[in-house]
């Protein structure tokens, strides 16, 4: 167990390594928590800041993501534990990278929703699924105009696709992928309530059936 534990709080630190908060210090100390939504993520980075600091956003929490999963399991860190199947011991360090994301140790545990750093994951564990939970993703942006509901719909796309396409031989990666759909819905939650009162930011330009005005 030590093993597992060490590997995890380690991919849990290097989760908690904010894209946004360095890319503010970079910026001269923006702290987009106080700016837009409040969120820490790429959306309200983009919407404050504009691509170029939303892109390195992006670049540092996708990263993670992926030195958690595909790294930190392989660090000669302590001893290799025989008893810990290998893929379990992955996944547990891509959940843990994700879970700092959304709770940082180094930033108050107020981090972002966590999708970049999934994202990242998925790149090291299953790469064929980027592409069918980023059409889900755009295809849900452009028909509601909603970033957290095509982000959600998305994590949960991934679990539903493992479903289709590779069971029974991905059970351990399937369980990943659902437990992370919940706690990517859970990370939302604020922006599930906002749609509901309509207050949620809306971005209407990408929509294909808005309505005109007239």
């Amino acid at each position: 167990m030590l093993e597992l534990g060490s590997k995890f709080l380690l991919s849990y630190f290097l989760g908690s390594i904010m894209g946004a908060l360095v890319m503010g210090r970079l910026a001269g100390g923006v702290d987009i928590r106080t700016m837009g939504s409040g969120n820490a993520g790429g959306t309200n980075a983009l919407r404050t800041q504009g691509w170029m600091f939303a892109l390195g956003v992006m670049i540092i929490d996708v990263g993670k993501g992926m030195v958690a999963t595909g790294l930190v399991p392989q660090l000669p860190i302590v001893t290799e534990e025989p008893a810990i199947a290998r893929n379990w011991l992955t996944l547990a360090c891509a959940a843990a990278a994700v879970i700092g994301h959304v709770w940082p140790l180094w930033h108050n545990f107020r981090g972002g929703k966590g999708a970049a750093t999934l994202l990242g994951t998925f790149a090291v564990l299953a790469p064929w699924v980027l592409l069918p939970v980023l059409l889900v993703w755009a295809w849900m942006l452009v028909l509601f105009g909603y970033v957290g509901l095509a982000t959600i719909s998305a994590a949960a796309f991934a679990p539903l696709y493992l479903l289709m396409t590779r069971w029974p031989g991905e059970q351990a990666l399937l369980v990943y992928t659902a437990v992370m759909a919940l706690y990517i819905l859970y990370a939302h939650r604020s922006n599930l309530l906002r749609m509901r009162a309509g207050t949620e930011h809306r971005h209407s330009s990408v929509m294909l059936f808005r309505k005109k005005r007239d």
